[in-house]
């Protein structure tokens, strides 16, 4: 009998761990379309042998639960692909937007017989109708329809310089709001993570946390796409987070808050402890990194090489001016209102000139129908008066720098993507459900079960007929 109770043990032992693996399998595929779920599979432990007068006898096994299938190397290598890929693209938008301030307007013109299109706008162009307006004016220095011209295309190009510098000035006001954001939500992931931390301690030390893991990683890679992060593991299943320099965000169920305040007119961010972090923040990755670069490192190349043009190109444009006649035969003056240094020059380059008469455009002591002061101005045009290059030339570099930023971002993003993308295909290959290999495991614990039951009812029977020993008992298989 007692070997009969110990096979009743062992086979009720078996429906119940089959039971048990087909519910692990029927919560996977529930949960196949869960975004962050990872899948399970059961585990089995052989229960502890029973000592008989003929030795040890085995009592079967015991499913122990469904372990989620995850990499934690292969998951910190998607969270570092994570924030560098996220950075080179929050990067790469606000270059976009940025290049978009100084693309030129094309516009197009049909009659009967064919189409043409011509492009206009834009600071080059704005240099250039300057120096046509001038050299128009050679041909009668005393016009005013033709000085006005003169005024009106300086006018042009003042404007254009403003508009541009007020545009980077508003994108790096855009960013300054978005890095407060993102800061906010860092916060909200670093505490949410720092709960989550709290609870698999106390409900799984030693082993999987299933759920709890799954809600964790999954802040922990959006968390990563905002900013730059390493992960440290800990006791009892926690884990401490930090910034890519090293500035403590998590520590196990701890969170610790980065605060922004403004420096200078710009956002900087702190930890904790008030340390500031936003120049190792632009460099550590995340949506942050790639926006902060953008905004500490590239629009002021821009704006520097903009301001250094505006001023550049006013000062010579004065200097030449001051040193002719005017139509009344009075020293010239400066046609641009200009700063003291080029900080800041294009955004504050203004036409000081109202009287088209007061242009310079004779000699000293040359008469107002003489046009070498005016010719001298013209060919500014072709000197190298604006950092060793000439005006136009020195937009199209800037213009080619700009786009060139644009360039190795596209590049450097698109490959950051790729591995990326290669990345979330290891961890899908392992961690998504597959709702074939579901099908085949619940194939193979469903005959399990059957055959469990099987031995069950044999058993049953056996038992029925011990129970009536002497008696003939019908069995039927």
């Amino acid at each position: 009998m007692a070997t009969l109770n110990m096979a009743y043990s062992i086979t009720s032992g078996a429906l119940e761990a089959d039971q048990a693996a087909l519910a692990v399998v029927s919560n996977n595929v529930s949960n196949a379309n869960t975004t962050g779920y990872t899948r399970e599979v059961a585990t089995f432990e052989e229960n502890d042998p029973i000592t008989l007068q003929q030795g040890l006898v085995g009592d079967g096994t015991t499913m122990t639960g469904g372990v989620s299938q995850r990499d934690p190397v292969l998951e910190e290598d998607l969270q570092q692909q994570n924030q560098a890929a996220s950075a080179t693209d929050s990067r790469l938008s606000a270059l976009d937007d940025v290049q978009e301030i100084f693309d030129q307007t094309t516009t197009s013109t049909s009659d009967s017989t064919s189409t043409s299109s011509s492009t206009t706008g834009g600071i080059g162009d704005d240099m250039t109708s300057f120096f046509d307006a001038l050299s128009s004016l050679e041909s009668d220095p005393s016009s005013t329809t033709l000085r006005q011209s003169v005024l009106s295309s300086a006018d042009t190009l003042a404007n254009d310089f403003q508009n541009a510098a007020s545009q980077l000035s508003a994108q790096q006001s855009s960013i300054d709001q978005e890095s407060v954001s993102i800061v906010q939500q860092v916060n909200s992931l670093t505490g949410a993570i720092a709960s989550l931390n709290q609870q698999i301690q106390s409900t799984s030390p030693n082993s999987d946390a299933g759920t709890l893991e799954d809600e964790r990683e999954e802040d922990i890679q959006q968390l990563s796409s905002l900013i730059g992060i390493h992960q440290v593991t800990t006791e009892d299943n926690g884990l401490s987070i930090t910034t890519s320099s090293g500035a403590l965000l998590v520590s196990e169920g701890s969170s610790y808050a980065l605060t922004t305040g403004s420096s200078d007119g710009v956002t900087h961010i702190y930890d904790s402890e008030g340390n500031d972090l936003t120049t190792d923040l632009a460099s550590g990755g995340g949506q942050l990194g790639g926006l902060l670069e953008v905004r500490d490192q590239d629009i002021p190349e821009i704006s520097t090489a903009l301001d250094t043009l505006a001023y550049d190109f006013g000062t010579e444009v004065n200097t030449v001016n001051e040193a002719g006649d005017d139509v009344n035969g009075d020293a010239g003056t400066a046609i641009f209102t200009l700063p003291t240094s080029s900080t800041g020059a294009a955004s504050t380059i203004s036409v000081a000139m109202t009287d088209p008469d007061k242009i310079a455009a004779a000699a000293t002591g040359e008469g107002s129908s003489d046009d070498t002061n005016l010719l001298d101005m013209v060919n500014l045009q072709n000197q190298t008066i604006v950092d060793g290059s000439t005006p136009t030339d020195y937009y199209s570099a800037m213009i080619s720098t700009l786009g060139t930023m644009v360039s190795d971002a596209t590049v450097n993003n698109t490959a950051q993507q790729d591995s990326l993308t290669q990345l979330q295909t290891q961890v899908s290959s392992l961690s998504s459900v597959n709702l074939n290999d579901e099908a085949s495991s619940l194939e193979t614990f469903e005959q399990s079960y059957e055959a469990a039951s099987k031995l069950f009812s044999t058993l049953d029977s056996v038992m029925l007929s011990a129970l009536n020993l002497g008696v003939e008992t019908a069995y039927s298989s």
